[in-house]
């Protein structure tokens, strides 16, 4: 599957809102509002699981080589995974929701 094909947009399952496609020669992989995703991959890219759970956001985490990274828990399965955060595209990844899961990791 090409890049192209990946970074499409898509109607979120969570808070329904339309989700654009981002324009930093990435992906877009998660709801940049509710920050939640779907379950579609076994390893990153690949849409190789059946689950369909959601995916939400159930911590943060930074690296210096990637930048912030949401941690995701599947609500069907239990799986969890990282995504990048996404910034510097259009409709960027909402940094205070972020910060507000971070913050609720350190309580």
């Amino acid at each position: 599957m090409s890049r192209k094909s990946e970074n499409t947009g898509f109607i979120c399952e969570v808070c329904g809102r339309e989700v654009l496609p981002v324009t930093n020669g990435s992906y877009r992989n998660h709801c940049p509002f509710c920050l939640s995703s779907k379950h579609v991959d076994v390893t990153p890219g690949d849409r190789a699981s059946d689950c369909g759970g959601v995916l939400r956001p159930i911590g943060v985490d930074y690296k210096g080589n990637k930048g912030w990274m949401i941690l995701h828990r599947c609500d069907k399965c239990g799986y969890q995974t990282q995504n990048k955060a996404a910034t510097d595209t259009v409709q960027p990844d909402d940094m205070i929701l972020l910060s507000k899961i971070a913050n609720r990791e350190r309580k």
